[in-house]
């Protein structure tokens, strides 16, 4: 399965403290843990050349992930309306943590997708409230991040077609951080946790999720649909237009 990892890769150029956490990168940290032989990995980023998401790097991605925050207006349109077909023909998207308010996701989702926010360092706590999805395989009951922003209610997002995981934030409130949808022939999977100040992406549960999140994404086989006007599949009788 080829897999592109998309990041503005602004914080670690901007903050010594992210590039402590995430010296190769945010990208480079989401695409070590998924090197596999099951996954064939590459990484973009917003400086690159179309923001490193050409016609040909997208239409040989089978799932992209997408990591931003700061620079999501900086982002240009052309580029979000050709990931956008990708998806609706099938390519799979991962959404990760801010990536919320990028204008792809805001694009798929047809909302402000604007929810309440606050950096305080405190505990989050993931319960996995469809056990039985594939992006849950392998998971225990909760995922506890001893550290993460808070994300809270109301997430300005369509009701989402599976709903995987729930957060509980120590300051008391809950967040919907595990939204699964379809757009077209494609899957979208937004997943809260990955503030850049915290070590998350290095978490063995939080790896598993995504991982789970790209096999589940991945492009079935079916061929696109085929639109617009049509011409009988059966003979018509004669006295109908």
């Amino acid at each position: 399965m080829n897999v592109t990892v998309w990041n503005e890769y602004r914080h670690e150029k901007l903050h010594q403290e992210v590039r402590d956490i995430y010296p190769e990168g945010i990208h480079g940290a989401l695409a070590s843990m998924l090197q596999t032989q099951e996954f064939i990995v590459r990484t973009a980023t917003l400086d690159e050349p179309e923001h490193g998401l050409s016609e040909n790097r997208l239409s040989s991605t089978d799932v992209l992930l997408w990591w931003g925050h700061i620079a999501h207006d900086e982002v240009e349109d052309a580029i979000v309306e050709r990931v956008k077909k990708r998806v609706l023909e099938g390519m799979g998207l991962i959404v990760l943590h801010s990536g919320h308010f990028s204008k792809i996701f805001k694009a798929l989702m047809g909302t402000s997708c604007d929810l309440k926010w606050r950096e305080a360092g405190e505990k989050e706590r993931l319960w996995v409230i469809d056990p039985s999805h594939p992006i849950a395989d392998g998971l225990p009951e909760y995922i506890e991040l001893e550290q993460e922003e808070m994300y809270g209610e109301h997430f300005d997002i369509p009701a989402p077609d599976e709903l995987v995981f729930l957060s509980w934030f120590e300051g008391g409130e809950v967040f919907r951080s595990g939204a699964a949808y379809k757009r077209g022939n494609g899957k979208i999977f937004y997943f809260r946790p990955g503030h850049e100040t915290y070590p998350t992406y290095y978490n063995e549960q939080i790896q598993r999720v995504i991982q789970n999140a790209v096999r589940w994404a991945a492009p079935t086989t079916r061929e696109y649909p085929v639109y617009g006007n049509a011409q009988p599949l059966e003979k018509l009788s004669a006295n109908k237009a």
